[in-house]
């Protein structure tokens, strides 16, 4: 018999004896108010009559010629008649409406008030006569109906007995009927999954707990299979894994909560010139003692961290020697904690070291701190020219041709500050994300080509250069920005003009290309630039060595100019070979 059959019996059980006791109660209640309303009706209502004809035969006596008590005599006569339930029960009501009419007759014949008197104890002799009747009937059928009760409540009791045994018995058999298969099955299953060899859970009945342990043993074949399945893929992960950290660039060790080095991927074992050996296995403070560099590495995990000003810990950077020039690397400490599920709480497992190579960052901070160096040698030269100039505008003994030179000078010294002012605050604009504003328009080549070579003609003469332009005289105009354009021309005449020797040739070009586009190009033939620096000018504060000795600019107007042929649609790149000069070209798209 499977548990749920067993369940429905008991549950159907209860229910009998639950409708048997509820049915025989309701039929009994009904029954017994069956009996209490037929009571009331057969012997109640008569004696309530009687009792009526009584008070009206009292009031006769006392008012003979009285009318209303007369009524209500007859008209509870009326009711008793309509209500004869007793045997002689009618004679009476008859002998009373005989002796009525008698008593009414004696009263219209103005009969002696004694005969009068007579007939009225007749009456309450025969009326009395109908109210014991009618009382011993009640009280007989009163006593039925307690006779009926008692044999009731017995039965009820009775039946509220058994279903309380039947009850008991269900509550303490059908919990063990159901636990004990689920007691066996959980012990079968503990069994299974205990470490070991591997078994099946065994089926005892073809029921439920047979059902659920056929399926148990579905699912550990199934979690058998996916185990196996899962190991080969924690292989696989950790394969992996192991492979990411041993080819990684950073430098990395991991210790385990008590300071012992667990692993140390190739990059720190090359850094510390150590072999695996050398350092797995062994205590960061027995490590720490064998070198300074060591000691360097290993000092934020065995004394407090140096705190700065904010709170942030301060590692140092360390500086390693590789192919004749320093390497550093930024030394970073993580704790590694892990959550424990029976504890509830979270616990150390231990340490991370981690060595980031930051030489790019280090020489873009040595770029910086040049640059600043630069434009500060840059805006001092100038400046203290203006000064000495303002100051001797300010001799009276200087005569009027020297002022006007030197007012010259104050000029020429105050464009160059405009101009590198210029160039820093496009970089803030375009650092901060401004984005570049630009005036497109179909704009005449040979136009930029003449402003920019008038604007740099003092520089052409004070190194006596020859610039000499190339411009088709068929050249379509081109759709650009007509002052971001001449600035970028100027720009890369000034670079030329600045690294040629003196007396040299320049070359502006600008020619059509298929596909829409013009290209405009600066020759010069100074001392050139290595390929592998080709790109590099083009990045903001980039310095290139220069053999010549000459002294560059802020590193800026390269960048800026790329900038800005870019957005117009163009590019902007070098062409040069050390030892025969330099060619930059930059393309603009062609007009409508």
């Amino acid at each position: 018999m499977t548990l749920k059959t067993k369940i429905r019996l008991s549950i159907l059980t209860m229910l009998v004896l639950l409708l048997a006791l509820g049915g025989y109660t309701f039929q009994t209640i009904q029954r017994l108010e069956g009996g209490a309303r037929g009571v009331q009706r057969a012997n109640f209502n008569s004696v309530e009559y009687g009792l009526q004809m009584l008070r009206a035969v009292e009031q006769l006596e006392q008012q003979p010629n009285a009318a209303a008590p007369l009524e209500q005599f007859r008209r509870a006569l009326t009711r008793e008649a309509a209500n004869i339930t007793e045997p002689g029960e009618l004679e009476l009501v008859d002998t009373l409406t005989q002796q009525l009419a008698d008593y009414q007759t004696l009263v219209d014949e103005q009969a002696p008030m004694a005969q009068q008197q007579l007939k009225l104890r007749q009456l309450q002799a025969e009326i009395h006569r109908a109210v014991d009747l009618n009382t011993r009937s009640f009280n007989a059928d009163t006593q039925r109906v307690t006779t009926d009760a008692a044999r009731a409540r017995r039965l009820v009791l009775l039946f509220v007995s058994l279903s309380a045994a039947v009850g008991l018995a269900l509550i303490v058999r059908l919990p063990r009927e159901v636990l004990r298969p689920l007691r066996r099955l959980t012990a079968d299953v503990e069994d299974v999954a205990s470490p070991g060899p591997t078994h099946l859970v065994p089926i005892a009945k073809n029921d439920e707990v047979g059902a659920v342990a056929l399926a148990l043993n579905r699912a550990f074949g199934y979690m058998q299979d996916q185990r196996s399945a899962t190991r080969v893929a924690l292989a696989t992960e950790r394969n992996r894994l192991e492979s990411l950290v041993e080819h990684l660039d950073e430098g990395l060790l991991l210790l385990d909560e008590s300071g012992c080095v667990l692993l140390a991927n190739p990059t720190a074992r090359r850094l510390l010139d150590r072999h695996a050996a050398d350092l797995v296995g062994h205590k960061a403070e027995d490590l720490s003692r064998e070198s300074e560099l060591l000691h360097t590495l290993f000092q934020p995990l065995l004394e407090p961290a140096t705190k700065s000003v904010d709170g942030s810990a301060q590692l140092p950077l360390l500086t390693f020697r590789q192919q004749g020039e320093d390497v550093y690397y930024r030394l970073t400490a993580s704790h590694i904690v892990s959550y424990n599920k029976e504890l509830r709480q979270t616990e150390f497992a231990g340490h991370i070291l981690s060595l980031r190579n930051v030489s790019e960052f280090k020489k873009l901070d040595e770029v910086k701190s040049n640059f600043l160096a630069t434009v500060s040698h840059e805006l001092k030269t100038p400046l203290a020219s203006i000064n000495l100039s303002l100051m001797l505008l300010q001799d009276e003994r200087t005569d009027p041709e020297e002022r006007l030179r030197i007012a010259d000078g104050i000029r020429e010294e105050t464009t160059r500050l405009l101009g590198m002012v210029g160039q820093l605050l496009d970089v803030s604009r375009l650092d901060a994300g401004a984005g570049i504003k630009l005036d497109v328009r179909s704009i005449a080549l040979a136009d930029v080509v003449a402003y920019a070579v008038d604007t740099v003609q003092p520089q052409l003469q004070d190194k006596e250069l020859i610039l000499e332009a190339s411009l088709p005289p068929t050249l379509p105009a081109a759709r650009a920005d007509l002052e971001k354009t001449t600035w970028v021309l100027i720009n890369l005449l000034a670079n030329a003009i600045r690294y040629s020797p003196r007396g040299a040739r320049l070359l502006v070009q600008a020619t059509q290309l298929p596909g829409h586009e013009l290209q405009v190009s600066v020759q010069d033939y100074g001392p050139g630039i290595p390929a592998e620096y080709h790109e590099r000018i083009f990045q903001r504060f980039a310095e290139v060595p220069n053999p010549a000795g000459h002294k560059g600019g802020s590193g800026l107007g390269l960048s800026i100019s790329r900038e800005f042929i870019g957005t117009q649609g163009g590019r902007l790149w070098v062409e040069s070979t050390p030892g025969a000069g330099s060619r930059f070209l930059f393309t603009l798209p062609a007009g409508e």
